[in-house]
């Protein structure tokens, strides 16, 4: 699950696959602003086909916030 994330967000917010970690921010480490988040937040809700509330979504602050909360909703 943390490598087909990782492959996400190196995407969207055009980051090293190296640069990402559980622990790493989005905004501190990966360089994130409010809409990069908004569109990684689609892309993995469209390649995962499923939806993540705005009120979740808005508390995800690290990359491991993130996989915690796919392993813990996704069918996978």
């Amino acid at each position: 699950m943390f490598e087909r994330i990782k492959g996400i967000i190196a995407d969207k917010l055009s980051v090293n696959e190296g640069d990402i970690t559980l622990e790493a921010s989005f905004i501190e480490d990966l360089g994130a602003d409010s809409l990069d988040i908004v569109e990684l937040i689609m892309a993995l809700e469209d390649e995962l086909e499923m939806e993540i509330p705005d009120d979740v979504a808005e508390g995800f602050v690290t990359v491991g916030d993130v996989v915690e909360y796919l392993k813990e909703h996704s069918e996978e």
